[in-house]
């Protein structure tokens, strides 16, 4: 099968510096043998944040594209040592344009069709040092371009790791896990707020990413990245929130 994996700012640099053990956790958990893997990650602001000596996420544009200059290769020499003697990975900086330019897309999806033929595993994020929009938020802390990038190869599995079990909703006085979604709703959005101290995004903007690669029928997971078999799991069902592929997923036009 083909997955594309996200992994969020909070697994990979929690308090702003990178988490080696956490990654490898999850690199250990790839069935390099078996499947091919696209990983979209977060953390390049953060690590450089740390690298920078800085505690709060900067505010000016300029300031993030320097802290996400510096991070981004201390972020790629982990996943290649990460994946040293099993796999070769590539760096891809995307933005907007990548998918919607039809010249800039197709040459995309020739450059990854290329590189997984090859047997690399492509390390993708948001090309924040000279985007602007990706900071401002377009792709929603890389939810959005990783939902983006599984409709792109046609991926069989979309699995967002974060660090919550999934998409709770209220019941009484406390909540609970909801298992399946088959209906994303404005209701289900309305219900979502926050977002991280260091990343951007937060569970409305994997509701969407889900939304949109459902429907372009890939499988979507909201799984907590933190649990030891987390990627194996959530193919199984196991665990995390599990939204089928269909093209029948879609927001309702009147609230529930």
């Amino acid at each position: 099968m083909r997955l594309v994996v996200k992994v969020g700012t909070s697994l990979i640099a929690p308090g702003g510096r990178i988490d080696t053990a956490s990654m490898r956790m999850l690199v250990d958990q790839l069935d390099l043998t078996r499947h091919e893997y696209l990983i979209v990650t977060s953390g390049a602001i953060a690590s450089g944040m740390a690298n920078l000596g800085l505690t709060t996420r900067p505010t000016s544009v300029p300031l993030m594209q320097a802290c996400a200059a510096v991070g981004q290769s201390a972020l790629m020499h982990t996943y290649q040592q990460l994946f040293f003697g099993k796999k070769i990975v590539s760096q891809l900086l995307l933005s907007s344009d990548d998918f919607t330019s039809p010249v800039r897309y197709q040459n995309l999806q020739n450059a990854l069709h290329e590189l997984l033929k090859l047997g690399v595993v492509p390390v993708v994020n948001e090309n924040d040092t000279v985007s602007v929009r990706e900071l401002a938020g377009a792709f929603g802390d890389n939810d959005e371009l990783s939902a983006l990038l599984a409709t792109a190869v046609k991926a069989d599995w979309l699995l967002l790791l974060t660090d919550v079990d999934g998409f709770y909703v209220p019941r009484g006085k406390g909540s609970r896990l909801l298992r399946t979604v088959r209906k994303l709703t404005p209701r289900m959005e309305a219900m979502c707020s926050g977002k991280s101290r260091l990343g951007t995004g937060g569970m409305r903007s994997k509701l969407r990413a889900a939304k949109v690669a459902s429907a372009a029928g890939v499988n979507v997971a909201i799984v907590n990245g933190h649990h030891a078999h987390a990627i194996s799991w959530a193919m199984e069902r196991k665990i995390g929130t599990y939204f089928p592929r269909s093209t029948e997923l879609h927001r309702a036009t009147s609230s529930q």
